[in-house]
């Protein structure tokens, strides 16, 4: 695409106009948007646990509706980390017990059964990110 002077712009003109092309892109190259999920209690309770356990969690849920959060409610008492580190440890274990049961109960309405396959790959997800951010953590501590 030619940006040079067209026929009866003058040269000052396109030299304008180049200047601001080139002011917006510079102006908009440096901008860095960060977004952050607001987590409910419920979803903030998901534990971040061992990637096999999570994908057991997540089969047995597609399966069972709410079997794999209510294994995964266990795994808080085993010392899972969740993003509710402000919570007693009992408490974000009965809110995983009450995802699991909502998610048994609205299962003949469909909602349940879909909640609760999302909620399996919410684990596997953040089984995932546990396992990348544990493994910059060791590789930073062998240099």
């Amino acid at each position: 695409m030619d940006h040079g002077p067209k026929e009866g712009d003058s040269a000052a003109g396109a030299a304008a106009g180049d200047a601001a092309r080139g002011a917006a892109a510079a102006s908009s190259g440096g901008v860095v948007v960060q977004v952050r999920e607001k987590k409910g209690p419920l979803r903030a309770a998901i534990p971040y646990m061992p990637f096999p356990v999570a994908v057991i969690c997540l089969f047995l849920n597609t399966f069972v509706p709410g079997l794999g959060t209510f294994v995964s409610a266990f795994t808080v008492l085993c010392g899972a980390r969740t993003d509710l580190p402000d919570r007693h440890i009992c408490c974000v274990f009965w809110l995983n017990i009450a995802a699991a049961l909502i998610q048994i109960l609205t299962a003949i309405v469909m909602v349940g059964w879909i909640m609760s396959i999302f909620w399996g790959m919410d684990m596997v997800i953040l089984a995932n990110q546990q396992s990348f951010t544990s493994g910059a953590e060791v590789q930073s501590s062998r240099e």
